[in-house]
C-alpha cells in the first residue's frame, strides 16, 4: 500500500496548491531527513547539513512576505510543513515550528518596518530564531519571571536566566520576555530581541531530553546582557499580550506536530501488522487488532481535522483562541495514545530501537507540556465556555 494512500489527509479541506506544498515537503523528509533521524536520536544532535536545507526549501520563512525573502505562504501552509516533518521526525519539525508559529509570527505581529527589514530577511535565508519565555519558576505560571531588565539610558541590560529554550544551539536570534519593572507585575513585561553574540549572553546547558533529542533544548544566562533601546520587540511593558497571543498561534503549529507524529507511527504499524505473521497469518487479520487499528485512524483523523480548522481561522482572521486549544489538547492526547497503540501491536519489536515506534511514542509526550500543559489548555476550553453564560 503507497504512502499517499496511508497518509491521505481530508483532501476537501486543502487547496492544489496546499497539496503540492504538502508532497514537496514529504519529497523532502523522506529524501533527506529520514535517513539522518536514528543518529541524530541516538546523538542527541542535529545533523547540522539539514539547516541550510530547510531554509533552501524555504520551510523557515513560510509566512514571510516574499518583500523580506520569505516564501508568501500561510498559516496553513507553515501547519502542514511542520506536519510533514514530523511525520518523519519531530526535532526538525518542531525548530520548523518555533521559527515559523512564535518567532517570524511575533516579528510580522508587532515589529516595526525597521525591525522587519533588519531580522525577517536573515530569518527566512539563515538565521534560526529561539522563543524565550520559561524559567525555573515559570512555566504554566507564565508571567512569574525573574528575569530583569533595566533601563541604562542608552541601552536595556538584562540580569537573570530562561529554561527549556527550543532552538537555544542553533539561534541566532533570540525573543527574550523579561521584566522592567516588577512592582507592575505583568505589566512590566516587555519582550526583547537579544542576538547571539550581545554582550552578556550565553547559551547554557543542553537538556538531556526523554524525545525530540535532536531538538536544542537549553538554558539562557544574562549577565549583564546588552540590548539596544531599538531592540524592544512592540511597546514597553506589554511583553505580556505578545506572549499570550504568540502562544495562542503557536499551540495550532504543536498540535500540527503531533498529527505528524501520530501519522507515522499510524502508518508504520498498519505496514507492520499485515506483515507480522502470529499462528500462521498475518495479524492484521485479527478482528482485535482491526479495531486498534479503526481506532487510531478516528483519532488521527478527528485531530488532524481539528487542527486544520484553528489554521483556517487563524488564517481567515477569526477568533481561534478555544479551536487551537482543543485542537492541541486532542491532537496530543491522540499521538499519545497511537504511539502506544503502535508499540503494543508490533510486541516486543515495538519496544526496540531497532523499529520506529518507540521513538514516535516517546517524542508525542512533550505534546502534552510545552506551549501550554493539557491543563491550562483545559483551563483556556473551560473559562471560553463559561463566559459564554455572563
Amino acid at each position: 500500500m503507497s504512502a499517499e494512500i496511508l497518509a491521505r489527509p481530508a483532501l476537501t479541506t486543502l487547496s492544489e496548491d496546499e497539496l503540492a506544498f504538502r508532497d514537496a515537503v514529504r519529497a523532502f523528509a523522506e529524501g533527506e531527513i529520514k535517513p539522518l533521524v536514528g543518529k541524530m536520536d541516538h546523538d542527541a544532535q542535529l545533523d547540522s547539513s539539514l539547516l541550510p536545507k530547510l531554509f533552501e526549501m524555504g520551510l523557515m520563512g513560510i509566512e514571510t512576505p516574499e518583500k523580506y525573502g520569505g516564501a508568501g505562504g500561510t498559516f496553513m501552509m507553515a501547519c502542514l510543513g511542520v506536519e510533514e516533518l514530523g511525520r518523519v521526525d519531530a526535532s526538525i519539525s518542531v525548530l520548523m515550528d518555533v521559527q515559523n508559529t512564535l518567532v517570524t509570527n511575533a516579528f510580522l505581529r508587532w515589529g516595526t518596518e525597521d525591525l522587519k527589514q533588519k531580522y525577517l530577511p536573515r530569518m527566512a535565508r539563515e538565521w534560526v530564531g529561539a522563543y524565550c519565555l520559561s524559567e525555573s519558576t515559570s512555566g504554566s505560571d507564565a508571567f512569574a519571571l525573574k528575569l530583569r531588565a533595566e533601563d541604562r539610558g542608552d541601552k536595556w541590560v538584562l540580569n537573570g536566566s530562561k529554561l527549556w529554550i527550543t532552538n537555544g544551539k542553533e539561534a541566532s536570534v533570540f525573543l527574550v520576555f523579561a521584566n522592567m519593572n516588577p512592582a507592575a507585575g505583568y505589566k512590566g513585561i516587555t519582550c526583547f530581541i537579544v542576538e547571539k553574540d550581545m554582550p552578556g549572553f550565553t547559551v547554557g546547558k543542553k537538556e538531556d531530553k526523554l524525545g525530540i533529542r535532536a531538538s536544542s533544548t537549553c538554558e539562557l544566562l544574562f549577565e549583564n546582557c546588552e540590548v539596544p533601546k531599538a531592540n524592544v520587540l512592540g511597546e514597553v511593558g506589554k511583553g505580556y499580550k505578545i506572549a499570550i497571543e504568540t502562544l495562542n498561534e503557536g499551540r495550532i503549529g504543536i498540535g500540527a506536530q503531533m498529527v505528524g507524529i501520530a501519522q507515522g507511527a499510524y502508518e508504520a504499524t498498519l505496514a507492520y501488522v499485515q506483515t507480522r505473521e502470529q499462528f500462521g497469518k498475518a495479524i492484521a487479520t485479527n478482528q482485535g487488532v482491526q479495531f486498534q487499528i479503526a481506532e487510531m485512524r478516528t483519532s488521527l483523523e478527528a485531530a488532524r481535522l481539528m487542527v486544520y480548522n484553528a489554521a483556517r481561522l487563524k488564517d481567515a482572521g477569526q477568533p481561534f483562541i478555544e479551536e487551537a486549544a482543543m485542537a492541541k489538547l486532542f491532537a496530543s492526547r491522540a499521538a499519545e495514545k497511537i504511539t502506544s497503540l503502535a508499540i503494543d501491536l508490533y510486541g516486543g519489536n515495538g519496544f526496540t530501537k531497532e523499529y520506529p515506534v518507540e521513538k514516535f511514542w516517546r517524542d508525542a509526550k512533550i505534546g502534552q507540556i510545552y506551549e501550554g500543559t493539557t491543563n491550562m489548555q483545559l483551563q483556556t476550553i473551560a473559562k471560553m465556555e463559561l463566559s459564554q453564560l455572563k
